[in-house]
């Protein structure tokens, strides 16, 4: 098995290494692939150094597999030419996702979507995977109409520079900014880049990708993403509702019957998810679970999972792992 890691030296890629070792590849033929000025460094795989080398280099090895945490503009240059040589491709920027042509997959709600033929797979926006986990049995028995979200998202999402940022200036310390206004004892409404209409790049995924995991164009969205001081992983207030009204105690029931999602919800002593707990997880976290009194049929739920991994890093290597056990 050979697998190449193009982004190998960056903050998600870091992560991605260290869970194909949990996940049983360390014995692979690991290549670690970044940019000209990482090449010829050494990153950790497992218990061995491994040298970087160029993102031609690793073409030309021709592997099972590479994962892509290294942009658009690198996964639309490269990911084709993987793509050539046999190679399938999951990638994790935003740059195949829309394409009607290419999978978008969490392999929990939608692995089926993926064919032999396909080459190329996209891994989702970090906010949007841990919230279709926490919709997707839900939608699949009551029907989403509307769905209101507003995210509280990590600094890690933005990468090192960000956290850098956060860190120099607890510590009263100078630094390069990542964003343009200090984040710590602080948060703003900027996600990605704004658009025309006044949202932005962020909000308009979560709108998209959604509807293309959950296999439903009707399904209306409407986002606001935030920016707050912490590391361990992004928040969620989703505001659900569906055609069908619902029994709180079935929504407890599917969201505990759904793989990879955990439901922490007893408010009076204190228990509910936070990124502090959701640090270093695979799972995603479910709470403050309880029936919206404005409006027939609606759900408030409280969503939390770690960007890095089940963001990121773990749904990447789960489309890998489904592809080896069920596409042939």
């Amino acid at each position: 098995m050979k697998i190449a890691l193009v982004g190998a030296t960056g903050l998600v890629g870091g992560v991605m290494r260290k869970v194909l070792v949990e996940r049983g590849f360390a014995d692979c033929e690991f290549i670690p692939a970044a940019s000209s000025k990482s090449v010829g460094k050494t990153v950790m795989f497992g218990n061995r150094d491994v040298s970087v080398v160029s993102v031609e280099e690793a073409v030309s090895r021709k592997p099972d597999f590479a994962i892509f945490s290294a942009g658009s503009a690198a996964s639309l240059e490269y990911a084709p030419k993987f793509a050539a040589v046999g190679t399938v491709v999951i990638d994790n920027s935003a740059a195949w996702r829309s394409d009607p042509k290419i999978p978008l997959v969490v392999p929990e709600i939608n692995g089926d979507v993926i064919t032999p033929a396909d080459r190329i797979i996209a891994n989702p926006n970090c906010s949007t995977i841990q919230m279709v986990m926490a919709l997707a049995p839900l939608h699949k028995r009551f029907k989403i109409k509307r769905l209101v979200v507003s995210t509280y998202q990590s600094v890690t999402g933005t990468g090192k520079k960000a956290v850098d940022q956060l860190m120099s200036e607890r510590a009263g310390l100078p630094c390069e900014p990542a964003y343009p206004y200090p984040i710590d004892l602080n948060l703003f409404p900027h996600g990605g880049s704004f658009t025309e209409d006044g949202y932005t790049t962020e909000e308009i995924k979560l709108l998209n990708e959604t509807r293309k995991i959950l296999r439903d164009n009707d399904i209306r969205v409407t986002a606001t993403v935030a920016r707050v001081p912490v590391t361990g992983g992004h928040s969620e207030a989703v505001n659900a509702e569906f055609y069908q009204d619902y029994d709180i105690e079935e929504v407890y029931a599917l969201l505990n019957g759904m793989p990879g999602v955990k439901v922490l919800d007893t408010p009076s002593e204190n228990v509910y998810p936070m990124p502090k707990y959701a640090e270093g997880q695979d799972e995603v976290f479910v709470g403050r679970i309880r029936r919206d009194f404005s409006q027939p049929n609606t759900l408030n739920l409280w969503v939390v999972a770690d960007n890095l991994r089940k963001g990121a890093a773990t749904n990447a290597v789960q489309i890998m792992q489904y592809i080896m056990q069920n596409v042939q």
